[in-house]
């Protein structure tokens, strides 16, 4: 069973755990983040989760364990909602989560929604077109921006 837990302030630094994992795995694809004197990554600035109503910090958990996590900007106006980013934990590649966790927040906040991935990160670009094209049925369309981003966009509202 997959839940998508709404992360609390007093949270914090969970997330902070967890996002070090996200960071550690995102090396493989940019070669210029190191880590810091102190062993670990530079911390994600998360005050926007805490203080903006747009901004929304999930933990993604199997059952009672936690498996991940997903931020997501809400889109405003003509303003499309964004993954900002996602992980599933290893442990938990294959199984679905992932798949599952995707389709709940696009249906959670319904409307337009881009995701975005950068260039190199082949498994994340697989990922998102096979997760958005089952929950779309093929209805996305994609494009790649001046920073060779490949980019999936949608309506959940079409």
């Amino acid at each position: 069973m997959v839940i998508l837990v709404k992360v609390k302030q007093r949270e914090e630094e969970v997330l902070h755990n967890l996002i070090q994992f996200y960071i550690y795995e995102f090396t493989r694809f940019n070669k210029q983040i190191q880590l810091e004197m102190d062993g670990k990554y530079k911390p994600f600035n998360l005050e926007k989760y805490w203080s903006e109503k747009e901004y929304h910090a999930f933990f993604v958990k199997s059952g009672e364990e936690l498996a991940g996590f997903a931020l997501v900007e809400e889109g405003q106006g003509d303003a499309p909602s964004v993954i900002e980013e996602f992980l599933i934990l290893r442990k938990f590649h294959g199984k679905g989560l992932g798949k599952i966790a995707a389709q709940q927040l696009f249906s959670m906040f319904p409307g337009k929604w881009e995701v975005h991935q950068i260039e190199n990160n082949y498994p994340a670009q697989a990922f998102w077109r096979k997760t958005i094209k089952e929950y779309t049925s093929n209805t996305f369309t994609e494009r790649y921006d001046e920073y060779r981003r490949s980019i999936q966009e949608f309506d959940t509202n079409a």
